[in-house]
């Protein structure tokens, strides 16, 4: 049997088919592994290493997400650092758009970086995107108040109509931080909240003998 060609893989940190933290309405969440910018106060330094996590193949993630179309806005790729795997990540959203689906991708690049590395596969990733989340996470400036971002430098950028309409309303949405129990009884975060808080979550939980996997 052939095996899957290495463009049609995506070494995956994190996946969710259900999530109402990480963009507009009830999403699939796929957080890729490996990040080359290791930013201080990084949020999830678990998927900082390009050896941890798993490796899926782009069909089956596809998959995985259609069989929800009916429940779902849409899917967002965040990470570690999904412009390290933007060929595979575009051939998802690139299905996923055509199911109506819309994508919210998060980088710790800037979108002129993005624009200006003129690589074929960021293009790809980028026309699929609906709405990119730009910018490195800066600890200095480090502000939860708006929703999925973690510091006043990150931006909103709209690469689409779709979600051009939600500027005011982003000034007015809260983050979420959620917590989900898997299959296994192990329990792990997602969202943003300061990091305090989030560091108080894990101990509360660990008191409690409870197997915590990261934040985002």
């Amino acid at each position: 049997m052939a095996l899957p060609s290495p463009n049609r893989l995506v070494r995956v940190h994190r996946f969710l088919t259900h999530t109402e933290a990480e963009g507009p309405g009830v999403r699939a969440a796929l957080w890729v592994q490996g990040c080359s910018r290791h930013c201080q106060g990084c949020f999830n330094k678990e998927s900082q290493n390009h050896d941890g996590g798993y490796t899926r193949t782009v069909d089956d993630l596809v998959f995985d997400i259609l069989s929800h179309r009916e429940e779902l806005e849409g899917v967002t790729f965040v990470g570690g650092e999904p412009f390290e795997q933007a060929g595979p990540l575009a051939a998802i959203g690139t299905e996923c758009k055509k199911s109506g689906l819309s994508v919210v991708t998060f980088t710790g690049h800037t979108y002129e970086e993005l624009v200006s590395g003129q690589r074929q596969d960021w293009k790809a990733l980028l026309d699929v995107t609906d709405l990119l989340l730009d910018g490195p996470f800066v600890l200095a400036e480090c502000d939860t108040s708006r929703p999925w971002v973690g510091s006043r430098n990150q931006r909103f950028i709209f690469l689409t109509d779709r979600y051009r309409g939600l500027t005011e309303r982003f000034k007015h949405m809260p983050n979420r931080l959620e917590i989900v129990v898997g299959a296994d009884g192990s329990i792990s975060l997602n969202g943003l909240a300061m990091p305090e808080e989030i560091e108080h979550a894990r101990k509360e939980m660990t008191a409690l003998g409870l197997s915590l996997k990261g934040t985002k």
